[in-house]
């Protein structure tokens, strides 16, 4: 069996000298290493800005929707979309496990797991595609995926359904982050509040923040505000659109007397709200880009633009035992579970 890199860039295709991550294409052959894990995939959960972008290519046609994430595997070796840059996770059950693994890692051949490393640059084989959840960003499949040595994952967990683990176990570093960014008191703006990892971030934000803080929910939907006002867990549920900047920084003013936001979290699935962000933001102020759509280079030159001083927190995905804290939330509170039960069960 042949010996592979930790990093996986034994599989890297083009351009060599790459990670798997930043590369074009990979090799998605599954005859495994002597260090990777095979998996027998079922489930696809693509990033939600990468689903938004292909679902707007499609118009929303399942069959379109189908060929077009058939063909960026077929032309990549692994789900990582062109326009977005972004992938998501899986889950299946593990088939084999090489060698020089086996006595490393905590699983065997037969556990059902999650893959907490992005399907951007996961090995990924498609042999068919039986059913799209169009409003769960989630793909049924029959295909195979390969997990590098330093590929974390998660064993689905006996009492939480599979799908609803696949929901939130794709958004886990965002409650995570949130928890070590907002202290008691603080007033705390989520971006994209009504989807799946807002939500997550709103609820965890209010106990942190406390009942001397103050947690503002935002979004360009009317219903996603109404649920937000219903759960109890945001002060003001504003119905804005991000992308509006203006609008945006005049709708938190008038609800925090002109303070504005000590932590901005952004959770959006589309493309331009960096600035909505930065001028919701007090000066040095903190905002966690969680989102996948969003520019750095836009961020970065429009706080400089506008002279806000405040500190900008790429949205890494993983923070440390961040799969057990998210699936914590979901047992300690019923209605965020019954509410993920509706939504992705």
């Amino acid at each position: 069996m042949k010996k592979g890199s930790p990093f996986g860039t034994h599989r890297v295709l083009e351009p060599l000298g790459v990670l798997p991550q930043g590369a074009w294409k990979i090799d998605n052959a599954m005859e495994i290493f002597d260090n990777e894990i095979l998996i027998d995939v079922s489930n696809l959960n693509i990033d939600a800005a990468s689903f938004t972008q292909i679902k707007a290519e499609a118009n929303g046609d399942e069959a379109k929707v189908a060929g077009i994430v058939l063909g960026i595997v077929a032309r990549r070796g692994k789900h990582h979309n062109p326009v977005t840059g972004s992938g998501g996770m899986l889950i299946g059950t593990v088939l084999e496990i090489g060698p020089a693994l086996a006595d490393k890692i905590d699983l065997k051949v037969g556990d059902k797991i999650a893959t907490l490393v992005s399907l951007s640059l996961t090995p990924l084989r498609i042999d068919e595609i039986k059913k799209i959840h169009l409003h769960k960003d989630q793909i049924e499949i029959k295909g195979r995926a390969i997990l590098f040595e330093t590929g974390l994952y998660a064993k689905l967990p006996p009492d939480i359904p599979e799908k609803m683990a696949l929901a939130i176990l794709d958004v886990a570093g965002a409650p995570a982050q949130t928890a070590r960014l907002v202290q008691a008191g603080d007033t705390v703006l989520v971006i994209g509040g009504g989807g799946k990892s807002g939500t997550l971030c709103v609820y965890e934000a209010k106990k942190r923040a406390g009942p001397t803080g103050c947690v503002i929910g935002v979004s360009p939907f009317e219903k996603d505000c109404q649920r937000m006002k219903a759960l109890g867990w945001v002060d003001h549920a504003l119905q804005v659109d991000a992308t509006h900047a203006l609008a945006l920084m005049e709708a938190v003013a008038a609800v925090t007397d002109g303070k504005m936001a000590d932590v901005v979290i952004n959770c959006v699935n589309i493309p331009n709200t960096e600035m909505g962000s930065i001028l919701s933001a007090r000066q040095h102020g903190k905002i966690y880009f969680f989102s996948m759509a969003t520019s750095f280079t836009a961020a970065a030159l429009g706080a400089e633009g506008v002279g806000k001083d405040v500190e900008m927190i790429v949205g890494n995905g993983y923070a440390t035992g961040h799969a057990e804290f998210s699936l914590a939330l979901l047992r300690e509170s019923e209605k965020l579970r019954q509410l993920f039960e509706e939504l992705y069960v």
